[in-house]
């Protein structure tokens, strides 16, 4: 991508379990504001990429670059400052707190306010506005004062990224958000995601195929723990090696 600088560098990443390498010299850029789909059979390295672009699992060696600087050795809450956030497989929600509450609490730890009792910051505005505004831009506003673990699993995935949200981040990690979704939930998840798109820079990981080709401006095909190509959805979809090694594999759709 001509001219458009590169938010996330990874240069050679290597990562073995034992005998098995998760990742296997991988390098690559996720430009400012796009959005590029990371797919690959079970197995391929997925999610252990995301975890080391996160600070949840430390490379064995190679490089991590996030905004022009080194990050391979901070941690987790150190790159969440710098403007990284991470959706998981499954929500990780506070089930008794409202949906309200999961926000404000993360914009909290993002204005590093601090209260003895969480109960009594649902009054603090400095909390509850910017909460509440995330709900609304997300379409979650109706939900606001139901707990979290009555939400429907869809509603649940929609209020993870509300809470990821808190923190204004500069690039979203998300791993599989809509896995569980039924059709119409994947359909407004998509909606969402391609909203979000204006403004913040995406890392995907998703098995719909559908989903893929409508969110992501590129597309890389990972491969035991290596990139066997990446380019545009067009130029992937026309890739004999992503025919190959994914896309025939029975593993999606396109």
């Amino acid at each position: 991508m001509t001219g458009i600088a590169a938010l996330l560098e990874l240069n050679g990443l290597h990562k073995r379990f034992g005998g098995i390498a998760a990742t296997d010299g991988l390098s690559l850029s996720v430009f400012e504001g796009e959005c590029l789909a990371l797919i690959g059979p079970n197995g391929a390295g997925k999610t252990t990429v995301l975890k080391q672009i996160f600070g949840e699992l430390q490379q064995d060696s190679g490089t991590i670059i996030f905004d022009g600087e080194e990050v391979s050795a901070l941690r987790t809450a150190e790159r969440v400052h710098r403007g990284m956030s991470r959706i998981f497989q499954t929500p990780e929600l506070l089930p008794e707190f409202t949906a309200l509450e999961n926000v404000a609490m993360a914009v909290q730890a993002r204005l590093a306010h601090s209260f003895r009792f969480w109960r009594d910051a649902r009054s603090e505005p400095a909390l509850v506005a910017p909460a509440l505004q995330i709900l609304t831009n997300v379409g979650l506003n109706d939900l606001a004062d139901q707990p979290s673990g009555m939400l429907s699993h869809g509603q649940q995935r929609v209020l993870e990224i509300a809470v990821a949200l808190a923190s204004v981040p500069r690039m979203l990690l998300l791993d599989e958000p809509m896995a569980g979704l039924g059709p119409g939930e994947t359909r407004q998840m998509v909606e969402l995601l391609v909203r979000l798109k204006r403004s913040t820079t995406m890392l995907l990981i998703e098995h719909d195929m559908d989903a893929v080709f409508r969110l992501a401006d590129r597309v890389c095909v990972l491969v035991a723990g290596r990139s066997v190509c990446i380019g545009t959805t067009a130029e992937v979809r026309n890739d004999p090696r992503a025919m190959s090694a994914y896309l025939d594999a029975g593993q999606g759709h396109a």
